[in-house]
């Protein structure tokens, strides 16, 4: 029986560490808090952010861009107290990180993701040295799942097309950008964020702000 348990355990810690989810943290945010891991399968992303964390540089920002039914952006360090009306989303550390994009790693709903400029000034995909975005989505039907294959050119495996289907996501940015974690606990405050209403360029009318994004785990 204890030689059981104990390699129960053992690969337990086996299967948590090849997900990439050795690192765990959590989000502070006016709306409630959300929890989310890293993967290490992106390290640069990961230790970046970690560092942020650590540093208060997310402290005090806002969800600047909210789209219900598709994501929800922050990490633009203007937005700190920024006045109603300020445009937002150039902001940044003053560096970008080299592109993580890994097959496995796709939009489903509670992912977390780089933000970036757009192909045609950046055709390395670079990411924002801050700017992350947390997916909301929506659940798509194997006939639109068939119709995105053909537009994007590309095979979704049954795990993706299980999940855009059941839990949703957006799957139209899959391989697009570098996904470096997910939520593990607060989906619900992902989507009463998502649900706020919002004005000019997406930025909702009343701020949320996160308040500070703490390292719970490494």
């Amino acid at each position: 029986m204890k030689k059981c348990v104990f390699t129960c355990i053992i690969s337990l810690f086996f299967v948590f560490n090849c997900l990439g989810q050795s690192t765990q943290l959590l989000i502070e945010t006016s709306k409630g808090n959300i929890t989310v891991i890293l993967y290490d399968g992106t390290p640069v992303h990961r230790d970046n952010f970690v560092k942020l964390a650590e540093e208060g540089f997310y402290d005090g920002i806002i969800f600047h861009r909210v789209i219900n039914s598709f994501m929800i952006q922050a990490g633009d360090p203007e937005s700190k107290d920024a006045p109603a009306g300020k445009i937002l989303g150039n902001g940044g550390p003053g560096y970008t990180l080299p592109a993580e994009i890994i097959p496995s790693y796709y939009h489903k709903k509670g992912v977390l993701a780089a933000a970036r400029t757009g192909d045609q000034g950046n055709p390395q995909r670079r990411s924002s040295g801050s700017q992350f975005y947390i997916v909301q989505g929506k659940t798509y039907t194997d006939m639109q799942m068939d119709g995105m294959e053909k537009q994007m050119n590309t095979k979704f495996t049954d795990e993706q097309r299980d999940d855009y289907a059941t839990i949703g996501g957006v799957p139209h940015l899959d391989a697009q950008y570098t996904v470096f974690g997910e939520v593990v606990d607060g989906l619900n405050i992902v989507d009463a964020i998502a649900g706020v209403e919002t004005g000019a360029n997406d930025r909702p009318v009343e701020d949320v702000k996160i308040i500070k994004i703490r390292v719970m785990r490494e």
